[in-house]
């Protein structure tokens, strides 16, 4: 009998709460279509793993698909099990869904400065603009993904004996053991920050939720909310794009204005923390066409 949720609560503090939510979500996602077809998750054969690689194919995208079927792979190697997804009637279904729907991703929207100039021109003159226009500026200028924005902290916040001010970015997906890295930050973003922090305290989360005009003291943003600010923002400023923008869009967009600045695809790398060019190119492609 596969006790995930046993292993999976032995895993915490060892991997990131983001992966854990994920693994829960898409083992409730299998185990639901396991009830289905009167089947049991411990007792599964390759055969059946591809029947629900098939059964996803017309609802999910190739992406999804592939995390899932990692996510058994991992589990069943985190509970010593025999793994079924690595064998070969479960290759060729990954093979034949590929060839259905392809294996690109959906690149999220790049945020570009001069979309930033049009949602920053609609943040209100309220708790939640401030909040808002903070957000944005951070998102761009720090280039980081949405959950990691939702850790800093006004303590995070430094100066450094040459006068530089830098916010200490403590975790990070990439930096699951909290060696840590110092980001240079403007002096229009640290003027933004010290005084969004004479308004809640600076003490705590930098993002907060605001609720009715009040400040939910205590409490980050969550990587949902941001894009739902996001989305609102787009809505409010009538951009008329392929879709909505993400907070990963604070990332690609300013990878694509550092490119068209003329900057070196290792300062980008360098920038947005990237390990791998290939992952930069994905984002820039259509730029260097």
């Amino acid at each position: 009998m596969m006790d995930v949720q046993q292993i999976l609560k032995q895993l915490e503090g060892a991997f990131a709460k983001n992966t854990l939510r994920a693994y829960r979500a898409d083992f409730n996602d299998f185990s639901q279509w396991c009830v289905s077809q009167q089947l049991t998750p411990g007792h599964i054969t390759s055969d059946e793993i591809a029947n629900y690689i098939a059964w996803m194919v017309p609802n999910r995208s190739s992406a999804t698909i592939r995390r899932r079927i990692a996510t058994l792979s991992s589990l069943y190697k985190l509970m010593d099990m025999h793994d079924p997804t690595r064998a070969a009637p479960v290759v060729i279904a990954l093979k034949r869904m590929h060839r259905q729907k392809g294996r690109a991703q959906k690149q999220a929207l790049p945020l570009t400065n001069d979309i930033l100039q049009q949602l920053l021109g609609v943040c209100a003159n309220d708790l939640a603009g401030q909040r808002n226009r903070v957000l944005l500026h951070l998102g761009h200028e720090t280039m980081r993904r949405r959950a990691e924005l939702c850790r800093f902290c006004f303590e995070d916040l430094q100066t450094l004996a040459t006068g530089q001010v830098v916010l200490n970015l403590r975790f990070s997906k990439t930096d699951q053991y909290g060696e840590g890295r110092l980001i240079a930050i403007t002096p229009m973003l640290t003027e933004l920050i010290q005084k969004w922090g004479e308004t809640i305290g600076r003490k705590g989360y930098i993002l907060r939720g605001v609720y009715k005009g009040k400040l939910s003291v205590g409490e980050s943003l969550t990587p949902a909310s941001i894009n739902q600010i996001l989305a609102k923002l787009q809505n409010q400023a009538g951009l008329k794009l392929e879709r909505n923008l993400s907070g990963h869009s604070f990332r690609v967009g300013a990878a694509v204005d550092m490119l068209l600045a003329g900057e070196t695809m290792e300062r980008i790398m360098l920038k947005g923390g990237w390990k791998s060019e290939s992952t930069v190119m994905r984002y820039l492609r259509a730029m260097v066409l």
